[in-house]
């Protein structure tokens, strides 16, 4: 709301009715792509608590260019070392796709040394992809990195989890699909996000995965995405939250069934593109076994530690009344 507008016209404004969360117990969720580095321990509560088991968290810009090559060091070494501890300290599975994102491809003296680092952390445990990748203003330096990073997706074997730009997304999915083809990648094993009804058809016509970010004001909101699963189907469609340190919701996976199952698509559908589809296409990494999920969910323990540290701080006992309005 900008200065200019007063209080009374903001009480007069349509407010969105609340999505109930009930319709959808007992189901069980996979967020393919979530930037759990950027929330809080609240939000992996409430992830776990709407029925989300599992996650994929993407390497990505931070909001700020990184400076040097210890900066990415440290940050992919956290996707696979104490993030995945956090997470599994609220009894939900983490996983990661480790990459160079677009914008900083563009430092090409820092990409460089990136590139040289990435076979360190391919590798490890819980890496189910290279991403995301791709193209952010279409630039040179942009492609020659999406390129090597195919590459080096085909030598790990490993998928591929692109990323789609913001402007001129039509013709940059086409030209990020185009080029997977041309390195010889099997469509099968790329993850084509950030989808929107522009794009949706082609990348389906063209055997990719479909990945929609359910992202508030921008992207995709989830009433047009139940249009396009009653369009579309479910087959090779995912949705994701994105959420990361912008205005975003890491809830946006269960409430887009919540609504998908108040708009009439049939639970078997609503398991296909909020969860199973996820693992069918990331578990080709040979990283992922359903049976983990249960095994992190029925082993918290909040005082275990990583590195000497836990997500308990200066002596808290873990929360238990999570509806308490009182906080101990």
């Amino acid at each position: 709301m900008c200065c200019t507008h007063s209080f009374d016209e903001a009480k007069n404004e349509p407010l969105s009715p609340p999505v109930s969360l009930d319709g959808i117990k007992g189901m069980k969720f996979f967020d393919p792509h979530v930037h759990m580095t950027s929330r809080t321990t609240d939000d992996y509560q409430a992830m776990a608590d709407a029925g989300v088991v599992a996650l994929i968290e993407p390497a990505f810009w931070l909001g700020q260019p990184r400076t040097g090559i210890d900066s990415f060091r440290d940050y992919y070494s956290s996707l696979v070392g104490w993030e995945r501890f956090r997470s599994s300290q609220f009894g939900i599975k983490h996983y990661c796709t480790i990459g160079l994102n677009s914008r900083e491809a563009n430092n090409e003296a820092l990409a460089e040394q990136v590139m040289e680092m990435l076979p360190l952390f391919i590798y490890k445990e819980g890496v189910v992809g290279i991403g995301e990748i791709g193209f952010d203003d279409q630039t040179a330096a942009e492609e020659k990195y999406y390129r090597l990073q195919l590459e080096l997706a085909k030598e790990a074997g490993l998928p591929v989890q692109i990323h789609t730009p913001h402007r001129d997304k039509k013709g940059g999915t086409r030209r990020s699909m185009d080029i997977a083809l041309e390195h010889g990648l099997d469509p099968c094993k790329v993850i084509v996000d950030h989808n929107n009804e522009e794009t949706v058809k082609e990348v389906l016509d063209r055997g990719f995965w479909a990945a929609f970010t359910i992202y508030p004001f921008t992207k995709m909101g989830n009433e047009r995405m139940v249009e396009v699963a009653k369009q579309y189907g479910s087959e090779r469609i995912m949705v994701n939250s994105a959420a990361d340190w912008g205005i975003s919701d890491p809830l946006a996976v269960p409430k887009t069934a919540a609504l998908m199952k108040i708009r009439g698509i049939s639970d078997a559908d609503i398991e296909l593109i909020t969860y199973r589809n996820a693992i069918t296409a990331f578990a080709q990494s040979g990283q992922i076994d359903e049976a983990d999920f249960s095994a992190v969910s029925g082993a918290i323990d909040q005082s275990q530690k990583f590195e000497g540290n836990t997500v308990l701080r200066g002596g808290q006992q873990p929360r238990i009344d999570k509806s308490s309005i009182i906080i101990s």
